[in-house]
């Protein structure tokens, strides 16, 4: 793979204590300096105005003088200091890279993948939230959608927090499908299957609040019958998938159970289904905060593009969860098992 890197990402900040560090960062490039076939890219930071294309232009005006004034705590959860003005916009550029490279046409061993940090999920239209200050993968779409290198994006957030932001700035919007697994119940507390979309873009917002304790085949399981087939509806020209390992089984702010097997299952699905749908493909860095299954699964879905092949789950997915999957294929019209 081709990963978006820059060291400008390393300046943000956010204390001793904090699990979102630039240990992370560090953790993943040492992870991936034991594999074949790494190329590091480092993007041109986002401009301004292609931040504020997503973004309310008084809040992005407002967190560039909270940094320049030396930073502190924007909420008792989103820490930043003087550097992370910059650190922010060279996050958001590097998944505009991914976007723009992927459309056109890197793929397979080169597949783009942004690393940067702070991330991004949480961040709204006018206000940071949950280590997030811009959101990137919004602005990557955003930005290829203005430029019109595409008319439809995909977004699949695998993170183990429901993507509030994201949901929140397409929520309206019919050319863009979102789409989310995560943990019920955790943190920001949203991401209901009722939230299918408003004001004429209902259907283009899926979620997916497995159970604690999912796992592998809960993951795969849900993938396969609701987002794969609603994606093939949606037929979109770019998927950006906002990756996040924090559902890891031995991440220690999840109670989910995936493995780093697990995300080469879905990697491989993701993949598959661009093939076939014939859509370009990108990766944002999201969550994930055990330094070693971050690493770890940043490593593995760059194998996958590699050539390794993914084991099958080895267990069936829970009844609760395959209630819930019915459950989503109804509001969303996509037919009955």
């Amino acid at each position: 793979m081709r990963f978006g890197y820059s060291e400008t990402c390393l300046d943000h900040d956010t204390g001793p204590r904090h699990p979102e560090t630039a240990d992370r960062l560090r953790a993943i490039r040492r992870g991936l300096a034991k594999r074949h076939g790494v190329e590091y890219v480092d993007a041109a930071p986002a401009e301004k105005s292609t931040v504020t294309a997503i973004h309310d232009a008084d809040y992005v005006d407002e967190f560039e003088s909270f940094c320049r004034g030396g930073g502190g705590n924007w909420d008792p959860d989103t820490v930043a200091v003087e550097e992370s003005w910059v650190a922010a916009l060279a996050s958001a550029g590097l998944a505009e890279w991914g976007a723009r490279s992927a459309l056109a046409g890197d793929d397979g061993r080169d597949t783009p993948f942004s690393l940067g940090r702070p991330p991004g999920h949480h961040a709204v239209v006018d206000d940071a939230m949950g280590f997030c200050f811009f959101n990137n993968a919004a602005v990557a779409a955003q930005a290829v959608i203005d430029d019109g290198l595409a008319e439809r994006v995909a977004i699949f957030d695998w993170d183990v927090h429901h993507g509030n932001g994201t949901q929140d700035i397409f929520y309206d919007r019919d050319d863009v499908f979102y789409a989310s697994i995560h943990e019920d119940g955790l943190y920001p507390g949203t991401g209901e299957v009722e939230e299918t979309g408003a004001d004429g873009a209902e259907g283009t917002n899926l979620n997916v609040p497995l159970r604690a304790g999912a796992g592998d085949a809960d993951y795969v399981y849900s993938f396969e019958e609701t987002i794969e087939p609603a994606v093939e509806e949606f037929d979109p020209d770019l998927f950006i998938v906002s990756a996040g390992f924090d559902a890891h089984r031995h991440d220690p702010i999840s109670r989910m159970r995936v493995s780093t097997e697990g995300y080469a299952m879905l990697t491989e699905r993701v993949r598959d289904l661009c093939e076939n749908t014939d859509a370009a493909l990108s990766f944002v860095l999201e969550g994930g905060y055990g330094l070693d299954t971050l690493s770890e699964g940043v490593a593995i879905v760059h194998e996958t593009f590699d050539g390794r092949i993914a084991m099958d789950p080895d267990e069936e997915p829970d009844q609760k969860n395959v209630d819930l999957v019915d459950e989503i294929r109804d509001v969303h019209g996509l037919g009955s098992k």
